[in-house]
């Protein structure tokens, strides 16, 4: 919700170029206290895993080492009699390592799910809780793919391939002494060419992670860009910028495309190093290993099991170039996931500051100043007094500061100078969960979720019942819309509401309002959506919810806040004038320019009706409408 977002553009977006080209190292050993934290959480699974991981392994081992006996005893020495026992021997190792397999995927991809999951809901609740300034200089694809891309490395810390590593280097050890026992001289070498290749995958992990964590950065931007565009289909067709939204999603999705050409080319040569590996290997026992048995040091039969066990050992090995890369993946994204965990929540801010028990709404600005960025102020010793009850409005030209003071009183920013007291106690020391259950906002823009009519309305109070919701839909005029619909309050209103005009989503936004009960009502050029006739009648409604309530309003039509308690008018982030309506207009200062201009501008649509008045602005055709630049498309 950025009510303040018109007012500052400009320096918002200066910030996140500079954010974005900074370039962050990852921290892998942070990531890894985070992993520690997920293994432990989780290390019951993990546990029962690796039990039944290294059943299976050990089951494993049957068929290789059954072939020394089945050679060197049952065909060279024609011992029929243990056939039979080693077919047995070899089926039931074969009925243990199938079983066990299948419950080692059942027990750790629950595991892995839950993960995924529990780790998903802590992120998202985690960054729904941080200030508002954090979601300004952040986009919206980056936190999504935080939330849900990210998460998704942990299956294979608490999955299959954290066990599968762990349970491959206990086959490996195991091969490795029977491959001691078998030849020893032999076993050297093959150790010493193993070593070659583990330097090898060490240093090519290396170079592999940074792709891996600037991968989600990338595709981050590039979902988060797509969001926008889709979002905003309608600006991006009006404009006839679809060849200009191509061309960027097109450089954004090339930059992913090099990203992965990269980690493609590294796995791959991860991987034939390892088939080259596997070859030398190979060379080795040919030679070496013939000699012994011309030389008699080993049997055929031994021969044969050290080329199975060889293979037990270099198969471990070279699956760590795939489980190795995936655990990669899952370390970048943690370190992403760790990076968001560590700011403060608003939560973690709040534990220092007071409950509020009973809110009345009686504000006091005490010479406040806000800034934006370091240096330039938006806001400037604004003092003002909002007694409880009474409506103040503040009007002003675009970019004034009006939206800004707005969001100091929804807490969303807080002053850089000067104090904002709240029934005699400082803002800045209340908590904002007590505090902001105490309001209610109705923007110019504002927001409707996917979800029927009735849904939004309920949205500040979700066990309102159906008599409630329609009472405030009446009170907001929205029965004469919505009893025009075939599924009546059960309507769905589509993403941000775009099956609605912005009339009727003003009309459901105030009556979420109206059925929130606020004491502190905040309206940002509620009724700018709606025409006359409806504005006259969203008034009454307005009113009503006013009534007994501390309210602020932005007023686009000033005839609209005749009846306020009290007027600012803001210039250039400072309160120039203040009074009621009667007041200001009697003091012919720059409220009655504004109401004055206002008044022709309403008169001339009055008598020309369909022809708007436009003021000479620089920069304007001809038609008082400043000329387009097709070339803008290309």
């Amino acid at each position: 919700m950025r009510i303040h977002g018109g007012e500052r553009s400009g320096h918002g977006g200066h910030r996140v170029r500079r954010a974005g080209a900074e370039k962050k190292k990852p921290n892998f050993a942070s990531a890894w206290q985070e992993a520690r934290q997920i293994i432990w959480a989780h290390r019951s699974r993990l546990v029962l895993g690796l039990l039944l991981m290294l059943v299976s392994r050990l089951a494993g081992l049957v068929l290789p080492y059954s072939s020394k006996f089945l050679i060197d005893d049952v065909i060279v020495n024609a011992r029929v009699d243990l056939l039979l026992p080693l077919a047995v021997a070899v089926g039931i190792a074969t009925l243990v390592q199938a079983s066990t397999g299948f419950a080692l995927s059942q027990v750790l991809g629950v595991a892995a799910q839950r993960a995924i999951t529990e780790m998903r809901k802590t992120v998202q609740q985690h960054v729904a809780r941080l200030p508002i300034n954090y979601f300004d200089s952040t986009k919206t694809g980056v936190l999504i793919s935080r939330v849900m891309t990210d998460a998704e490395g942990i299956r294979n810390l608490v999955g299959t391939g954290l066990v599968q590593l762990t349970g491959g280097l206990f086959t490996a050890t195991i091969a490795l002494g029977v491959l001691f026992y078998l030849n020893w001289r032999l076993t050297l070498i093959t150790i010493l060419i193993l070593a070659l290749f583990g330097g090898a995958m060490a240093f090519a992990f290396t170079r592999l992670r940074p792709l891996f964590r600037e991968r989600g950065k990338i595709n981050a931007e590039v979902t988060g860009r797509l969001g926008e565009t889709l979002g905003g289909i309608r600006i991006v067709k009006a404009y006839t910028a679809e060849r200009r939204e191509k061309h960027v999603f097109a450089k954004g999705v090339h930059r992913l495309f090099r990203n992965v050409a990269k980690g493609v080319t590294g796995v791959s040569a991860i991987s034939s190093f390892s088939t080259v590996i596997v070859g030398m290997i190979g060379v080795v026992m040919i030679i070496v290993g013939a000699r012994s048995i011309i030389a008699g040091g080993m049997t055929l039969g031994g021969f044969v099991t050290y080329v199975l066990f060889v293979g037990l050992v270099a198969s471990p090995l070279i699956q760590i170039a795939s489980i190795g890369t995936q655990i990669s993946e899952a370390f970048a994204g943690l370190d992403r996931i760790r990076e968001i965990r560590s700011m403060a929540t608003e939560d973690e801010q709040d534990a220092q500051r007071d409950a509020v028990p009973d809110l009345k709404g009686h504000f006091v600005f005490e010479d406040v100043s806000f800034e934006y960025d370091p240096g330039v102020e938006v806001l400037r010793n604004i003092d003002f007094d909002a007694e409880v009850g009474t409506s103040t409005a503040l009007v002003g030209s675009s970019g004034s500061g009006k939206s800004t003071l707005i969001s100091l009183v929804a807490a969303f920013n807080r002053p850089k100078a000067g104090r904002i007291l709240v029934d005699g106690r400082d803002l800045s020391k209340l908590r904002l969960r007590d505090y902001r259950a105490n309001i209610g906002v109705v923007l110019q823009e504002n927001f409707l979720f996917d979800g029927t009519i009735a849904e939004n309305i309920r949205f500040g109070a979700p066990r309102a019942t159906d008599e409630q919701v329609k009472e405030v839909a009446s009170i907001a005029h929205c029965d004469e819309f919505v009893d025009r619909f075939d599924d009546g309050y059960d309507t769905v209103v589509g993403e941000r509401g775009v099956k609605l005009s912005g009339g009727q989503r003003q009309r459901i936004a105030i009556a979420r309002a109206i059925l929130a009960n606020p004491r502190i009502l905040v309206l940002d050029e509620a009724t700018s959506s709606l025409d006359s006739e409806s504005e006259a009648q969203i008034q009454e409604g307005l009113a009503a919810l006013r009534e007994g309530r501390t309210t602020f309003v932005i007023a686009h039509r000033l005839s609209t806040i005749q009846s306020a308690d009290q007027i600012l008018v803001l210039e250039q982030g400072e309160i120039v004038e203040r009074g009621t309506h009667d007041e200001l207009l009697a003091d012919g200062g720059r409220y009655r320019q504004l109401y004055e201009r206002q008044y022709r501008i309403e008169l001339n649509r009055f008598i020309n009706p369909g022809e708007d008045f436009i003021p000479d602005l620089p920069g304007a055709s001809a038609s008082g409408i400043p000329a387009r630049d097709d070339r803008s498309a290309e």
